[in-house]
């Protein structure tokens, strides 16, 4: 489910080729990715699971962090398997 909101934002991407390679998401496309309302996605940003920083007005992820959390979140938990 994720992986393919994240494979539909890479293919826009690369129909619309960059000089360089993604480094941030914005909260919109967080949102987008997640699945979740415009609350909820502010509210994970103001939580500090994944880096964030402010460019004026603006909020940007950290698109390997954000990748990472996610990634984590999907893996089943490790102690839980072992109890």
């Amino acid at each position: 489910m994720f992986e393919d909101k994240i494979a539909a934002l890479n293919k826009e991407e690369t129909e619309m080729p960059l000089p360089y390679e993604k480094r941030i998401y914005t909260v919109d496309e967080i949102q987008d990715i997640l699945g979740i309302g415009r609350n909820a996605a502010y509210s994970l940003v103001k939580s500090g699971v994944f880096h964030s920083v402010r460019i004026g007005g603006n909020i940007r992820i950290s698109k390997k962090s954000f990748d990472e959390w996610l990634d984590n979140e999907m893996n089943p938990c490790q102690v839980c398997e072992t109890v």
